[in-house]
């Protein structure tokens, strides 16, 4: 009978399991809403935001940041402005409706708890050294796709 241990070094399965299993906590709490994983990202980011954004900088900023083409957030916000959870200002730019806050509220909570937990789990010092390695091989991941 063999018994698993933790492996040993970061690498891409790690790295996708993680990111497989934070989609599936994500899935499960937007379970009864309207929104796909697009569109949740669209507007938790417009409400991340703290204040109203500009249409073609978001989109911009949210296809670097998830690498999807800047038509499928284009799509997305105009899903989310057809449903009336994101909003347009008098000037143009977009914030979230009342009801996309309150969407986003009980979404947070409910995946929030999870990740909390899980998180809760891993010392502080931990998860800095994490977020520290993650983000420089986001960052260079990100320049070498520049460069395709």
């Amino acid at each position: 009978m063999s018994t698993a241990t933790a492996p040993t070094t970061l690498n891409p399965s790690i790295i996708g399991q993680a990111e497989k299993h934070h989609t599936a906590v994500l899935t499960r709490a937007l379970a009864g809403t309207t929104l796909d994983e697009k569109q949740w990202i669209v507007l938790n980011q417009a409400l991340a935001a703290g204040e109203p954004v500009d249409p073609s900088a978001h989109i911009a900023r949210i296809a670097a940041m998830t690498q999807w083409a800047r038509t499928e957030v284009e799509t997305a916000v105009n899903a989310l402005l057809a449903s009336a959870l994101l909003a347009t200002t008098p000037h143009g730019l977009l914030e979230p409706a009342d009801t996309g806050k309150a969407v986003v509220s009980k979404v947070r909570a409910e995946s929030g708890a999870i990740v909390a937990a899980a998180y809760g789990e891993v010392p502080a010092d931990d998860l800095a050294t994490a977020a520290r390695v993650l983000a420089t091989i986001t960052t260079r991941m990100a320049q070498e796709l520049a460069h395709a």
